[in-house]
């Protein structure tokens, strides 16, 4: 048995600011009293039934009136925590929430830290670790599909997968495990084949899941396309066309941009995310030396990249930085922009289908690069029907890929039982641990500070 928090709290849960209404959420083994004692309507709210909304006068701890608001009662088990919770619905604004919040603190209730809402929800069995941490990844969705990715993740269909592969490894493990006990009749529970069938099928599933993570993160924060290229190839002119809008400063003078420039771009229902570097070559400039360098870094961290050439220069004058680029980030899709074609008579045909000839100046051809890198998110991100959302989950299931390659290796290799079983029981142990089954408060706390307070 889990053990259960014995101090109710409260927060805002909603932000805070000029608004309509403010929601402040009290939980806990006291709630309802509490709520009660600063609550004053047609019934106490110690005797009216759980899922119900009550109207009245909000009290200040000397008995004047705050507010007019709801109160809505939720007993346990049956609230988002677990608990008693009361939700109390105050009109907006920087104050009002203030006074409700020190009126419940002064009648015995403590502020919720950080998260903690969510926590005890999870301590209480309302929901597993996997769908705490969709909670955060639906809060902090800066797109639709990300939002809808992470609803469908707190609806349980990662976790029907992780429980359903988990209990198909005990069972295995178990068989395996029985095997030993009659290792001498010589008689075998589970075919070596269809156990190493199992193996591939559940391997080809982990391997699908960290795939995605990538996807997945491109959904969620956009995906980071880096414009680079030499100096004057027209870079900073690129991102402003592809803004609509004057951002970064243009100028005749090579190496103008010493620092990286980051803007968000919307494409349909997702987003981009456009970062402006410096331009590559030797510079005796300690300042130029720096954001070349800084742009590497930024580089690293892209998913696409888009390399800017200028056209007077000729066609092919930045063949040999896309080979460099190429050989170094080979984890990287890529596409060269042929920029100031306004600039050369006659316009020269593209040599590959990652070639765009286009104008930063006039205009032309900026529609074709936006909808190259709409079809490169598009492919990056489809058949994410189940995701990874978060980087603990790609170390869990990178581990549970290693434990089921060595119960593979070692079932190729005639190994003992106890080698597979052992195997076996590390990854559905792993993946208890997703779940959150198995679990340590440093675990806890590393997932619950990415929550608000409130949530």
């Amino acid at each position: 048995m889990l053990p259960q928090p014995n101090d109710t709290i409260c927060a805002l849960s909603t932000p805070p600011g000029i608004a309509g209404l403010a929601v402040v959420r009290v939980s806990g083994p006291h709630a309802i009293p509490i709520a009660d004692r600063c609550f004053r309507g047609k019934h106490p709210l110690t005797e009216v039934p759980s899922h119900t909304i009550h109207y009245g006068q909000f009290l200040r701890p000397d008995g004047s009136i705050a507010d007019y608001v709801t109160a809505s009662v939720f007993r346990a088990p049956r609230s988002f925590t677990g608990e008693d919770v009361v939700e109390i619905t105050c009109h907006g604004g920087y104050t009002l929430y203030r006074i409700v919040v020190e009126s419940l603190c002064a009648q015995g209730a403590r502020l919720a830290e950080p998260g903690e809402f969510t926590r005890r929800a999870f301590l209480n069995g309302k929901l597993d670790l996997l769908q705490v941490e969709s909670v955060a990844e639906i809060i902090h969705s800066q797109t639709l599909v990300a939002q809808e990715l992470a609803v469908k993740q707190l609806g349980g269909s990662f976790t029907d997968w992780v429980r359903r592969i988990r209990d198909d490894l005990q069972n295995v493990a178990s068989l395996v495990e029985l095997e030993l006990d009659f290792s001498q009749e010589d008689i075998e529970f589970v075919e070596r084949e269809d156990l190493a069938a199992r193996i591939e099928r559940i391997l080809a599933d982990c391997r699908r899941f960290i795939r995605s993570y990538t996807g997945a993160q491109m959904l969620r924060h956009g995906m980071r396309v880096g414009i680079i290229g030499f100096p004057n190839a027209g870079k900073s002119s690129l991102f402003n066309a592809l803004l609509g809008r004057q951002r970064a400063i243009v100028s005749p003078v090579a190496g103008t941009t010493r620092d990286y420039i980051e803007e968000p771009l919307q494409v349909g229902q997702m987003c981009i995310r456009l970062y402006d570097t410096a331009g590559f070559r030797e510079s005796s400039d300690a300042i130029e030396v720096e954001g070349i360098a800084l742009a590497r870094s930024v580089i690293e961290q892209c998913d696409m990249l888009v390399v800017v050439n200028d056209l007077t220069e000729g066609q092919s004058h930045s063949d040999s930085l896309v080979e460099s680029l190429r050989n170094e980030f080979p984890q990287h899709r890529l596409v060269l922009v042929q920029n100031k074609a306004d600039c050369v008579t006659p316009t020269p045909s593209p040599r590959s289908d990652a070639e765009i000839i286009l104008s930063a100046r006039t205009g032309a051809g900026i529609e074709d690069l936006i909808s190259f890198l709409e079809r490169i998110l598009t492919e990056s991100t489809a058949e994410l029907d189940i995701a990874l959302i978060n980087q603990r989950h790609v170390e869990a299931l990178r581990r549970i890929e290693g434990f089921l390659d060595s119960a593979r290796t070692a079932l190729a290799e005639y190994l003992p039982g106890e080698c597979v079983a052992l195997d076996l029981r590390n990854a559905a142990e792993e993946l208890s641990t997703l779940l959150g089954e198995r679990w340590t408060n440093d675990l806890l706390d590393r997932i619950f500070s990415q929550f608000c307070i409130g949530k």
